[in-house]
């Protein structure tokens, strides 16, 4: 009995556990809108993307709550936030911008990494989205 007890208290823990929990966050200041948008690293408005440490503002019908940056953080590794500051009810100023290696919020001055979606001090990370590699020139966004 003691193992079958066992057994199905680390039966619940592995199906609660999520590889993807950091993307699925729950903020209360960010509605949850579909995102699914496909770039092609080949067209001249991504060429940023191309290289390592730089980004993208991309703000079309499928892009996020304020649109997204995608950012090439190195090894063939993309990663995508919404643009709308995360820790601000959304306003004329919650529109994030891109500095460098960051994106900062009109509102605070807050400054979130690109590399790790947090800004020092700040409850609630950027909101995150899912980055697929479809093929060498090809980017899938979506959540």
């Amino acid at each position: 009995m003691k193992r079958q007890i066992i057994y199905f208290f680390l039966f619940i823990i592995l199906i609660s556990c999520s590889k993807d929990s950091a993307i699925n966050n729950n903020n209360p200041f960010l509605p949850n809108y579909p995102v699914d948008l496909t770039i092609n690293l080949n067209l001249p408005e991504y060429n940023n993307l191309q290289f390592v440490s730089n980004s993208v503002y991309i703000n079309n019908g499928a892009a996020g709550i304020r649109g997204v940056f995608v950012f090439n953080a190195g090894s063939n590794n993309y990663v995508a936030f919404d643009a709308a500051c995360p820790n601000q009810a959304l306003s004329s100023c919650s529109t994030m911008t891109i500095n460098g290696i960051k994106a900062v919020c009109a509102c605070d001055n807050a400054e979130y990494s690109f590399f790790t979606g947090q800004a020092p001090d700040k409850q609630y990370p950027m909101k995150q989205y899912r980055v697929q590699q479809v093929n060498a020139t090809t980017l899938r966004v979506y959540n």
